[in-house]
């Protein structure tokens, strides 16, 4: 039957689906062939045609898709094929899995119905695993190395090293742990952020007393000027109280990176489009343009010459999202960026 025919209503169906879709029948002669399978799998994907032909896929030590699986043979018992990546004729890496029906347990096979899908969502995927590692990787090996530059010279000429130097050694090794710990538990929530399993426990939370303690540690840590400013009068907020310092110092800790001097700190009440406290952030850096600041929440991105996991943003964006709050960048008087927190008093989840 030409390929752009159908059997019925039915195949007209099918055709609306994104995966490819190729059911054969008992003697292996293939009976519907959809839309994306024709087109993933080529002009050879036509009902009437032996499944053999239709499933032309090799793996890449080049074994055929026909030979490997043996849908119709093999055990028995066996109900369905496994997700398995396989190349077409032009290269193409597409995805298979499938199920044969026995009308009897463990008697002949009556039909095997497969579903084809695009390997580049998986791709997408193995990209983003990279990413993760060679970001990974990059930021354990400074501190790391610190770590046992240090610890090494210590063990070594403990004895010739006096007190002075040994204290900062050790509080190098100290600041170098802190670091791994913040990148461990940064890479923790990305995880939980993504898989919607991330643990809360909420409560009322002065945002003033939080808000200073994150600015006076990040203030502690960097030569520029970190300066704050509150409204005479501030709602309590609704929230996690370790996830709000998480915010509020990934969000100074960036305006630090990538700042010039000043970064400031600001906290208002606002009753729009919830009630609630702005709690606003503004360097006097380069800024963001406008046209990619939608990437700003996004894993992996960076922004400048200066380094960075490139999670900081995502973990914001995901932390105020969950609380019920938003989150929006903007341009600061001093020409550098805004980010802008709307984090609400009430529950929002």
């Amino acid at each position: 039957m030409p390929p752009d025919q159908h059997d019925g209503p039915h195949d007209a169906l099918l055709d609306l689906l994104p995966d490819g879709v190729v059911v054969a029948d008992a003697a292996g002669t293939v009976t519907v062939v959809n839309a994306a399978a024709r087109r993933l799998l080529g002009p050879t994907a036509v009902t009437g045609s032996h499944l053999r032909e239709v499933m032309a896929l090799q793996d890449q030590e080049s074994v055929d898709w026909w030979t490997s699986t043996e849908p119709y043979d093999g055990l028995g018992s066996r109900v369905g094929l496994t997700e398995q990546s396989w190349l077409t004729r032009d290269g193409t890496e597409v995805l298979v899995t499938g199920r044969m029906t026995r009308p009897v347990r463990f008697g002949p096979v009556q039909h095997v119905a497969l579903v084809v899908r695009s390997g580049r969502g998986r791709a997408r995927l193995d990209r983003d695993r990279s990413d993760l590692v060679a970001t990974v990787a990059h930021e354990l090996r400074s501190p790391l190395t610190g770590v046992k530059g240090f610890v090494t010279t210590l063990l070594d000429k403990w004895d010739r090293l006096n007190d002075d130097q040994k204290r900062l050694m050790l509080t190098t090794v100290h600041a170098d742990a802190e670091r791994l710990s913040r990148l461990i538990t940064e890479l923790l929530d990305v995880a939980r952020i993504d898989t919607g399993r991330l643990p809360l426990y909420p409560r009322e939370v002065d945002v003033r007393a939080a808000v200073e303690r994150c600015v006076r540690s990040a203030a502690q840590g960097t030569h520029r000027q970190v300066v704050a400013s509150y409204a005479e009068e501030l709602p309590v907020v609704f929230a996690d109280p370790d996830k709000l310092t998480q915010v509020v110092t990934n969000l100074v800790d960036n305006g630090v990176r990538h700042g010039e001097g000043t970064v400031r700190v600001s906290v208002e009440p606002v009753s729009t489009p919830f009630a609630g406290v702005l709690l606003r952030v503004e360097d006097d850096g380069e800024g963001i343009a406008e046209a990619i600041r939608s990437r700003v929440f996004t894993k992996f991105w960076k922004h400048g010459v200066r380094g960075g996991t490139g999670l900081g943003m995502y973990i914001v964006g995901g932390l105020v999202r969950v609380h019920g709050g938003e989150v929006e960048i903007g341009d600061s008087d001093a020409g550098g960026a805004r980010v802008d927190v709307r984090w609400p008093s009430t529950d929002r989840r």
